[in-house]
């Protein structure tokens, strides 16, 4: 049996130049804003519009990659964000660098996809597992040497703007040199948000707060330690323990959530992290004590996102999941682009340390919003071996879901391709055809007919999708 690590070499230091670059500008961006004295407010709606671009590079990127093909997508986008990062260094316009930065979400967003379509359709389904995993670590270990690299360049000068563009412009080598078959192109998967979020409403409650504590960190947390009067290297140690800490966290936040229930674990993480960022407000700098709260921070603020896809995996079946994963992201996406906004006017308004106490106040409003939601549907069934490691910042598409190795590939596939008509039903067994009717059938209607949910817990155990594929066959 082949090493992945062997195997797909290419596409992992494509990803690790990649995401380092990434990481490396948003850094850079904050601290050169905090340096130039601009109002908070310009750099979270700067910020912002990264994670919009996101958001919009998931729907473009499909069209690219399935007109161009993969390798060419890559390099059209991988170039567009090098002229763009560079982009910065030619004009001072905060206008136009907020442009440049919706587009680099938008092209980093497409290269995302490349990567993780080539690696679901050519990892084996015995080593499914290890790829999964060897791309979520080489993706953090590119975010952390992103920090670093920032430490190299105190002066924040071009130097930085020029290393990032060398990391794009490189990172187009490995994967334009590989000797992997190219894959299928991609089809775009249907996208039902709202049957997503009646079926798991805790789970995208919390990514969707969530998201928006880890957007204002990622996006203010480089200028909020500038304003402490950290110079750049030990704004970079600042980033870096935060980011070790979420990765460190992934491994025992899993098997801890195999033991207890996912919802209760949430809310003591809410819990946690309030009173954590309320003492990170309150509490003046200190080098030590500093560099270990942010760590704890870490720890508790990256696992909001895994804990929340685990809960909501729980709660669909394996033929759901690529389409859950999409509205994951978009949630993700839209919540992390209005963190940085409002977390930026609340310190331009009332100071610096207004960056944790909105996160303190976030904590709040999910853990109660958590405990209102779980008062309605008390049952909380326990289901094992679902926790999927994720990385601090948004470097995934909704393709990531295919790479976990619970999800069957046939059903990935099912899920990818368009919903078919009924003159095209003869193609079918009559079994396959009544999937597909439920898959496809709408869920306004859908809902008319349902039977109400029922409270005995026995009852709830039971997945709500059984209901629909009955309806849905009824309605046939």
């Amino acid at each position: 049996m082949a090493n992945p690590l062997r195997t797909f070499a290419s596409l992992y230091s494509t990803t690790l130049l990649t995401v380092l670059a990434g990481g490396l500008l948003t850094t850079y961006l904050g601290l050169r804003l905090s340096v130039m004295h601009v109002p908070q407010l310009w750099i979270g709606g700067m910020m912002s519009a990264y994670y919009v671009g996101l958001v919009a590079g998931s729907k473009i990127g499909h069209r690219l990659i399935a007109q161009v093909g993969h390798i060419r997508a890559f390099v059209a986008s991988a170039g567009i964000v090098a002229a763009s990062a560079l982009g910065h260094a030619l004009v001072d316009e905060l206008a136009v660098w907020i442009l440049l930065r919706l587009i680099v979400g938008m092209g980093m967003m497409c290269q995302y996809m490349v990567l993780e379509s080539w690696l679901n359709e050519q990892a084996e389904s015995s080593q499914r597992g290890t790829v999964f995993a060897s791309y979520m670590i080489v993706s953090y270990f590119g975010l952390i040497l992103g920090q670093g690299a920032i430490s190299l360049y105190p002066e924040l000068g071009l130097e930085p703007l020029l290393l990032i563009a060398i990391c794009f412009a490189l990172c187009i080598v490995p994967i334009s040199l590989t000797r992997r078959i190219h894959p299928a192109p991609l089809v775009p998967a249907p996208l039902k948000i709202t049957h997503y979020w009646r079926k798991a409403p805790q789970a995208l409650t919390t990514i969707a707060i969530g998201s928006m504590i880890v957007g204002s960190f990622y996006g203010l947390a480089p200028a909020y330690a500038s304003n402490l009067g950290l110079p750049p290297e030990k704004v970079a140690t600042y980033m870096t323990a935060t980011i070790l800490a979420g990765l460190l966290a992934q491994w025992p936040m899993g098997k801890l959530s195999d033991i207890m229930s996912r919802s209760r674990l949430i809310r003591i993480n809410c819990v946690l992290l309030g009173i954590l960022a309320l003492g990170i407000a309150l509490t003046p700098y200190h080098p030590v004590v500093s560099l270990v709260m942010t760590f704890l921070f870490g720890i508790l603020g990256f696992t909001f996102y895994p804990l929340a896809t685990a809960l909501a995996n729980s709660r669909v079946e394996q033929s759901e999941r690529v389409g859950l994963s999409a509205t994951i992201l978009l949630t993700f996406g839209v919540g992390a682009s209005i963190g940085p906004l409002i977390a930026s006017t609340l310190m331009q308004w009332l100071g610096n340390s207004m960056l944790y106490g909105f996160m303190s106040a976030c904590t709040l409003i999910l853990f109660l919003r958590l405990r209102y939601v779980h008062s309605q549907q008390k049952a909380e069934t326990n289901v094992t071996q679902d926790y999927i490691m994720a990385t601090g910042d948004l470097v995934s598409s909704p393709l990531v879901a295919a790479l976990d190795p619970r999800v069957d590939v046939e059903s990935v596939q099912e899920q990818m391709a368009v919903t078919i008509d009924d003159e095209d039903a003869d193609n079918y067994s009559d079994t396959e055809y009544e999937q597909q009717l439920a898959f496809s059938f709408d869920i306004d209607s859908l809902e008319s007919t349902v039977s109400p949910e029922p409270t005995d817990d026995e009852e709830l155990a039971l997945t709500a999708s059984s209901y629909e594929q009955e309806d849905a066959i009824k309605a046939s």
